[in-house]
């Protein structure tokens, strides 16, 4: 498909980007660092409402409720985003076909980062009532729809054009986002609340955090659209025929593809939350231990995730994708049936606390970085586009969505052993789904 072509069949708007940017080759490590800025953007904001869920939201929009019925309060509504992500994918694929990928992504994106940025504008319960907290489910749900409007097909457009030996490399790349994003959040968080005393933290300081995402994000979009407001990229997805079609046409063809490709990764997603937000909720109900201590615990985690996440690319180009999937599944099933047998890890010794949380962020990066099209493979080029972008949204929605609710209520209920069990039925998802999909999972 020629540059000529391409830029006729835009919206007026991308039009002129693409004649703007017309002197601008795109190479694989441009689509890498965009994939990476972006994917980092989106995470960070999803962790800083995770953060605030336990740290914020019980005391500025729950005070009526004890602790744990606060926490668990603002989980359900920590849950809503993943429930409107699908719907944003689908509503987000029409302005693609309409307006051009361009202008999905900007509008996506001002979304995503408005709807984070206005929520540090929230009054409190205190202060309107019951509707702070009903304006606080409309910007999160607002957070879902905008995320499902946020991809671009850049992490499959960097497998399909990665070299064939190295495709398990470029396959981790975009994963590196969510210890990147995490990162930057839990230390801002952990800022403010180590130097700030607990009245002003819960006053103003939880808020600089959600005003960040605003610039993060516009940051972000300007590194995206730097990639795909060129013909160059235009033309890279026209040849691996990366544009959306219609949900209907994809369930048509691939219902089954779909569905086994979105629980592929619930071991990965199940762990995801268990060692990310639900510890901090933990400790912030059970423990003595500061909170700005223990986010930088888990800063440390993250760091060791990212570093796991770019050997699980090495490994991958050497035994296969499926198989570090299936590796990656049963030591999270090992550690799952360790948490069911020695809940004390978890309890008030903080060397055990510090010793879960790092193994868990590495068994994290070693199962998150090769989840990505895990089975997108199968789709063809016709339907990878929204196919990957669907399975991704059912994946989260079904593995992560509810984690923290289901986790911290089970474990209230009937001990820390459920942290194991939901955890083990989480590993056990995957192997199932990979004994039904015996494909190497090529990211072709």
């Amino acid at each position: 498909m020629t540059t000529d072509h391409a830029t006729a069949n835009s919206h007026p708007l991308e039009r002129d980007a693409q004649v703007a940017m017309s002197h601008h080759d795109v190479s694989p490590n441009d689509i890498a660092l965009g994939v990476v800025i972006g994917r980092a953007s989106e995470y960070f904001d999803f962790f800083v409402f995770g953060i605030a869920s336990v740290l914020v939201f019980p005391k500025v929009f729950f005070p009526f409720a004890a602790p744990l019925t606060g926490t668990l309060y603002s989980f359900a509504i920590f849950a809503l985003a993943f429930i409107a992500r699908p719907l944003g994918s689908v509503f987000f694929m029409w302005v693609h076909k309409r307006h051009g990928r361009g202008v999905k992504l900007t509008l996506a994106l001002f979304l995503l980062g408005g709807s984070t940025a206005a929520i540090s504008f929230l009054p409190s319960y205190n202060s309107i009532g019951v509707v702070a907290i009903e304006l606080l489910a409309v910007l999160r749900v607002a957070q879902g729809f905008a995320l499902g409007g946020a991809w671009d097909g850049m992490a499959s457009l960097l497998a399909l054009n990665a070299p064939r030996e190295r495709r398990g490399w470029y396959a981790m790349i975009p994963q590196l986002g969510a210890p990147f994003g995490f990162m930057v959040a839990s230390a801002l968080f952990a800022f403010f609340s180590v130097n700030l005393t607990p009245e002003d933290f819960t006053d103003w300081g939880w808020r600089f955090p959600f005003f960040c995402a605003f610039t993060i994000n516009v940051v972000a979009l300007f590194a995206r659209l730097r990639l795909v407001a060129t013909p160059e990229f235009t033309r890279l997805l026209d040849k691996g025929r990366l544009e959306p079609v219609s949900v209907v046409d994809l369930a048509r063809h691939h219902a089954l593809d779909v569905w086994i490709g979105a629980f592929v990764p619930l071991a990965s997603f199940a762990l995801f939350h268990l060692v990310t937000i639900f510890p901090i909720a933990w400790l912030a109900l059970s423990s003595e231990r500061s909170a700005g201590d223990f986010l930088m615990v888990q800063f440390s985690g993250a760091m060791v995730c990212a570093g796991a996440i770019a050997a699980s690319g090495l490994i991958a180009d050497q035994i296969g994708r499926r198989n570090v999937l299936l590796i990656s599944a049963g030591l999270i099933a090992v550690f799952a049936c360790g948490s069911i047998l020695a809940p004390l890890i978890f309890g008030e010794n903080a060397i055990g606390q510090t010793i879960y949380v790092n193994i868990g962020f590495m068994l994290l990066g070693l199962s998150y970085g090769q989840t990505a099209g895990a089975v997108t493979s199968r789709l063809g080029g016709r339907y990878r586009y929204t196919g990957a972008a669907l399975t991704s949204d059912l994946a989260w929605l079904f593995g992560a969505g509810f984690a923290p609710l289901v986790v911290l209520y089970l474990s209230t209920e009937y001990g820390l052993a459920m942290v194991g069990v939901y955890l083990l039925s989480g590993a056990l998802a995957t192997l199932l789904a990979l004994s039904l999909d015996r494909s190497e999972m090529r990211q072709m």
